[in-house]
């Protein structure tokens, strides 16, 4: 998140000078963030202006010292940081206080790890935290209050090693020597996050990662070293305008169609996605910071300027506040608008909070310190009445905030209600697993065949007996942590079922394990409860398919605001209708007109939504008791 309002903040002389069109594309960047959040049917890919701030940051900040080099032949560090710590912390300070406080109020899985989330903030580690705590920055569900604090994290530990690494690389005579080292860094940073999703490495690491994301900021230093600055003053060459025109077009389309089509965790997004887009946001800073060029006045124009100059305020505000809505029960919760509702309402506040922000604690402690501020706004008689108001309104705010801020951290749950669901479902699943050294077909059971003897028949005045019902002891049940936070109602629904669940179990892994009981043999019906955790691809149904064969199979889909949750139903759906013996448990259908029933992540289920899982899982094996459903004879 690019924290500067002109490359040369707090500096003097000649070396003061603004790029135009550079808060503009900050503008852009930050609203691409705020309909991705807020919004996340209308932007899917709006994630990756993100990237588009760490561009635009390491070419302000390399450009800022590199003037600085140029004009005294040093870099002054002490000075560096302390313009930094002065632009960063006021703001960071007032949202942790703020928040923070509100949190204490909302109560619940908003306060889980919150003193965690407040040091990594604090000191600039957010990024490494929220991966030990292992988070989903493209989770909606339960999220954590200050996780958009992760790339200002990245940020941070960049601008302490940077002028270090200017100053080496300095020493080389020729802009291209200088350059060489950050390109090599950018490249390796990108292969680093190729590599690792090749990998199967979890999408935190890779996203939240310091090796792995640091990319852009690399190329935007790279850029600052390789363009030679002009006079502002001079007449651009003639070919210049047309030239920069098309790079800022070509730039901002290939943005554009990758936050209309690029998907959040998809393989292609680690693969080439976020450095595609870095490279789309280098070519268009290039484009708008050449002296004189049409493309930067066009985005200079003033109220993409103003959004712009106000854009870390508003980042930082905007995710926090998001959370904290969602977290409030709302009268629209049922409604299919809801989610636009809450965005539309988070929005609107944080606006005002980012402008007052800007106003009274980031513009004043920038160009006076905390202290000098502070004294200015209370005690300078000078100044308007709104102003020395203004002042002791921050000090009251402090009063109240630093408490309550403390507090929240004291009385923060140790775990969320979605975690409290798993677990106690983990022990209760502990007495129905299968026993130590037998598979899931049972006592001396061979392939899909059940050695436990089935009730006879009840004899009807139809022609055809109806069959008997499926019994636990037939079952064996294999899911994701949505089954595991179930396990004990399943158990008590279906005594005898075996389970076997587990947090983030993909489709194809659990599809792999089923395939390892072969040899032990399975019992005669499947219940298949996975897809939470990621798209499930036709080659892992037919893999299904290949496996079950001989047993019938209920698929429990799936629940939740993730984007390949539509799909995977969609899937298990043809899939169900297109095999015989193979049915839907309609979990989605059957939770979703009662979220109160759901943990707080809006996808595990609490004590009532687990009897509705089980119940549903119930209906399915009725359903596939049905004559077109059971076995031709």
């Amino acid at each position: 998140m690019n924290t500067s309002t002109s490359p040369t903040s707090g500096m003097t002389g000649t070396t003061r000078r603004r790029f135009g069109g550079l808060d503009g594309l900050r503008a852009i960047a930050v609203a691409m963030v705020l309909a991705y959040h807020f919004f996340p049917s209308s932007l899917k890919g709006g994630f990756l202006g993100v990237d588009v701030f760490f561009v635009i940051s390491g070419f302000l900040i390399a450009s800022l010292l590199l003037r600085e080099w140029q004009a005294g032949g040093r870099i002054a560090l002490g000075a560096f940081w302390r313009r930094r710590a002065r632009r960063l912390l006021p703001a960071l300070g007032l949202v942790l206080l703020v928040c923070s406080s509100a949190a204490l109020l909302v109560g619940g899985d908003v306060l889980v790890s919150i003193g965690a989330q407040i040091a990594g903030s604090a000191f600039f580690v957010s990024n490494w935290v929220f991966i030990a705590l292992g988070a989903d920055y493209f989770a909606r569900d339960n999220p954590e209050l200050y996780r958009n604090t992760w790339s200002l994290s990245i940020e941070e530990q960049f601008y302490l090693v940077l002028p270090l690494l200017l100053l080496v690389a300095l020493g080389a005579r020729s802009r291209g020597w200088r350059a060489m080292p950050f390109i090599v860094l950018s490249a390796g940073s990108a292969a680093i996050m190729t590599v690792l999703a090749a990998q199967g490495a979890e999408a935190t690491r890779i996203y939240f990662g310091s090796d792995s994301h640091t990319f852009g900021l690399f190329m935007g230093v790279a850029l600052a070293l390789l363009v030679r600055e002009a006079d502002p003053g001079s007449a651009p060459p003639r070919w210049l305008q047309p030239v920069t025109l098309g790079c800022a077009a070509v730039g901002l389309g290939v943005l554009a169609w990758l936050a209309l089509t690029l998907r959040e965790g998809s393989p292609e997004s680690f693969a080439w996605g976020f450095q595609l887009a870095s490279l789309a946001a280098l070519l268009t800073v290039w484009a708008v910071t050449r002296p004189g060029a049409l493309a930067g006045r066009l985005l200079d124009v003033a109220p993409l300027r103003w959004i712009g100059e106000r854009s870390y305020g508003i980042y930082l505000w905007h995710w926090p506040v998001l959370v904290l809505l969602a977290a409030v029960p709302t009268p629209w919760g049922r409604d299919p608008s809801a989610g636009w509702i809450t965005g539309a309402l988070a929005l609107a506040i944080t606006m005002p909070l980012a402008i007052l922000s800007y106003r009274f604690v980031e513009q004043p402690v920038r160009r006076h310190g905390l202290l000098r501020s502070l004294r200015a706004l209370v005690r300078a008689p000078r100044l308007p009445a709104a102003h020395r108001v203004a002042g002791f309104a921050v000090i009251a705010l402090l009063a109240v905030t630093v408490p309550a801020s403390a507090a929240a951290i004291a009385m923060a749950p140790q775990r969320s209600s979605a975690a409290e669901a798993i677990a106690r479902g983990q022990a209760a699943a502990e007495q129905h697993r299968a026993p130590s050294g037998e598979g899931a077909g049972g006592t001396g059971g061979t392939g899909a065949e059940s050695k436990t003897p089935s009730p006879a028949p009840t004899p009807t005045p139809t022609p055809e007996p109806a069959p008997p019902p499926i019994l636990g002891d037939e079952v064996w049940a294999v899911g994701d942590s949505v089954m595991l936070a179930s396990a004990g109602e399943l158990g008590a629904a279906l005594p005898g079922i075996w389970i076997d669940a587990d947090v983030s179990r993909s489709f194809g892994y659990g599809v792999s394990m089923i395939e390892q009981q072969l040899p032990a043999g399975l019992r005669p019906v499947l219940v298949v409860g996975l897809g939470t955790n990621g798209p499930v691809t036709p080659t892992e149904l037919d893999w299904l398919r290949a496996v079950s064969a001989g047993c019938r199979v209920v698929l429990v889909n799936a629940h939740g605001d993730r984007w390949w949750i539509p799909e995977v139903n969609q899937s298990l759906a043809d899939f169900a209708a297109a095999n015989r013996g193979v049915v839907i448990a309609d979990w989605d259908a059957a939770i979703a007109p009662y979220p109160e029933m759901l943990a707080g992540d809006g996808i595990h289920p609490g004590d009532d939504g687990a009897i509705v899982y089980a119940q549903t899982v119930q209906q399915a094996l009725v359903a596939l008791n049905a004559p077109e459903e059971r076995p031709a004879r």
